[in-house]
């Protein structure tokens, strides 16, 4: 004998997740939603250059704007800088980087604003123009906490570009420069990422 109840017949209540309509101000910027994830190098005069991957984030939840996360880690490599993978094929993890998060605000005229939080005790605003899936921002404002590093400006390039790996496809590419430790503007990530999947 099976049992062919379903919650619904048998008095249980089903939650469903409905998912909202995207706001019409969202659309000049809808090319980027989902999950994005990929590899970066990175690297500044101060600093060491180093190997990342990144996960991206890109939802929203009806209103017009964009909710954004930012995670990375460190990756391994050998001997000859060629990245190390582990037994399940992934590239080896060494350790947490940096966390971002914040609101991506289209604005009329295809202007878009950008309000960024890190837990290094910095926040941006950042003001641009998007031109087609090509995303240009400057930053307007950096507010420290008394005890974050010397960032005092920054510019981040945005665009869809033609993919390596998956024929027909298209990837997140993405490079920021950052003013920091009394050097102007110099180049600090620079990273290509694959879509994952969308809400």
């Amino acid at each position: 004998m099976t049992d062919d109840s379903t919650p619904e017949s048998s008095g249980q209540q089903v939650n469903k997740i409905d998912l909202p309509e995207e706001h019409p101000a969202i659309a000049p910027l809808s090319f980027l939603l989902g999950r994005w994830k990929g590899t970066g190098k990175g690297g500044y005069p101060t600093i060491e250059d180093f190997d990342f991957a990144q996960e991206v984030s890109f939802t929203h939840i009806g209103k017009p704007y964009l909710i954004y996360t930012s995670r990375t880690w460190r990756l391994t490599t050998d001997a000859n800088g060629k990245l190390v993978r582990g037994e399940d094929g992934q590239f080896r993890r060494v350790q947490p980087l940096a966390v971002e998060t914040g609101f991506w605000r289209p604005q009329p005229d295809n202007k878009v604003e950008v309000v960024l939080a890190h837990p290094t005790g910095i926040t941006e605003i950042y003001v641009g123009e998007v031109k087609g899936t090509r995303i240009e921002l400057a930053t307007d404002v950096v507010a420290r906490t008394e005890t974050a590093k010397p960032v005092t400006a920054g510019k981040r390039l945005y665009g869809l570009v033609p993919s390596e790996t998956r024929e027909g496809e298209k990837d997140l590419a993405y490079a920021y420069d950052m003013a920091a430790m009394g050097l102007p503007l110099t180049p600090h990530l620079s990273a290509v990422l694959h879509w994952d999947w969308i809400d």
